[in-house]
């Protein structure tokens, strides 16, 4: 995996970014969602599958909202995502992304998991879990 700014990640998919600051989800030109999400917001799941939960609650801003209409929009569709894995850099800024503190000043790296494809599985509320297999 190839380590890339937030753009070029997307850019893997042919996504653009709203906002580069702030946002973490676009639309491919297929009609995909591609999503970043955090490393450690990883669990096993399924056997051959990797999954990611985490709650919207936990952050607030301009890519918050942009991310709540996003992923409902590929639940309600069962769109296919695509993924973006963003890492702190220090492990000890993982405490600071799950206080909620602003992450664009954390230092990251984004990677772009093209051998995966996933679909939204469950959307109760705030609380999203995303599912990947290998393509």
């Amino acid at each position: 995996m190839a380590r890339l700014g937030i753009s070029d990640a997307f850019a893997k998919y042919g996504a653009v970014l709203r906002n580069p600051q702030w946002s973490v989800s676009a639309w491919a030109p297929d009609g995909s969602l591609v999503i970043s999400l955090w490393q450690h917001h990883h669990r096993k799941g399924a056997p051959g599958t990797i999954e990611f939960t985490d709650s919207l609650d936990r952050w607030a801003g301009p890519g918050n909202a942009e991310a709540r209409k996003n992923i409902a929009h590929a639940f309600a569709k069962k769109s296919k995502v695509l993924l973006v894995i963003v890492k702190a850099v220090k492990r000890e800024d993982q405490a600071k992304v799950e206080a909620g503190e602003d992450a664009s000043n954390i230092p990251k790296e984004f990677f772009a998991r093209e051998d995966l494809i996933g679909e939204v599985t469950e959307l109760n509320g705030p609380v999203y879990v995303f599912r990947f297999q290998r393509m």
